[in-house]
């Protein structure tokens, strides 16, 4: 009797395995996966030795490419950066309450109660540190060619972080709630009535009325999301708040961990051009 629990599996038609060659060509695939699947000997070698687990050191490296004088060490000042602001920010949330009632106080209290308010100054020019620093890394990556192939991807990625540092010193401007804060988030998010298409003082707003009914208005455009009503209230200082102290530093330590696995799997710092 003829086995029927046997399946049988029907080869693929040309026309995918020619679709799947062309997407495995593509720079953006290159740029993600470095080397195919460990099937014999070669590819096993490889994949051992530009996993950033298996084996943690590049098998070589430049002289020229760790000298000062050409990475001004600027990653690894604005990791350390990180990690300080990560640590002051933890202390600093054991007594700030994100309410109109105790914000402005507690923001004082900190300065004057704490020796020098030396822990919310630490926290203070650290993340003005860490804007210069990543912009001097970016600088420099940009400057040396370190963002060209095969390192196109690493690159994204770096931007990506540097649009999050961005958005960690704009939602912690806000969390003193003193005037210059208050009005200072007020014109920064009314910049965001001009995003495109989310908008509606942006271009494409028109775009997204359908009929009679305008999805897109200053009841709940891209600034109200933001601001989680019309104007900078509590809504605001609550967003900005969770913003500020979990989700971008969660994301941006995600972002960290692949940053510097992509730098260990593309053969560590690039060289002098």
């Amino acid at each position: 009797m003829p086995d029927t629990k046997t399946k049988t599996i029907e080869p693929k038609t040309p026309a995918l395995v020619q679709a799947w060659d062309w997407i495995t060509e593509t720079q953006i695939w290159t740029s993600i996966f470095r080397h195919a699947a460990p099937i014999n000997d070669r590819n096993r070698v490889l994949v051992m030795l530009s996993n950033v687990f298996l084996h943690m050191h590049p098998v070589r490296l430049r002289k020229s490419g760790v000298r000062l004088r050409y990475t001004w060490c600027m990653g690894g000042i604005s990791f350390f950066l990180f990690l300080v602001l990560t640590f002051t920010g933890l202390l600093l949330m054991f007594y700030y309450r994100p309410t109109l009632e105790y914000a402005y106080s507690d923001i004082v209290g900190l300065r004057e109660h704490v020796p020098l308010g030396i822990m919310r100054e630490m926290h203070r020019w650290g993340a003005h540190a860490m804007v210069i620093t990543v912009w001097l890394h970016m600088f420099r990556v940009f400057m040396t060619g370190s963002y060209k192939p095969p390192r196109e991807f690493n690159w994204n990625v770096g931007v990506i972080m540097l649009v999050l540092t961005l958005l960690l010193s704009f939602t912690g401007y806000l969390l003193p709630w003193d005037q210059l804060a208050i009005w200072a988030i007020t014109v920064g998010s009314n910049m965001a009535r001009a995003t495109p298409f989310l908008g509606h003082e942006g271009p494409g707003a028109s775009l997204m009325a359908i009929g009679d009914v305008q999805l897109v208005h200053a009841a709940d455009d891209a600034r109200f999301a933001l601001l989680g009503g019309t104007f900078v209230g509590e809504g605001a200082l609550l967003r900005f708040y969770v913003l500020h102290c979990v989700a971008l530093p969660l994301v941006i330590g995600f972002l960290m961990a692949v940053h510097f696995w992509r730098v260990r799997k593309d053969g560590g710092i690039s060289g002098p051009l």
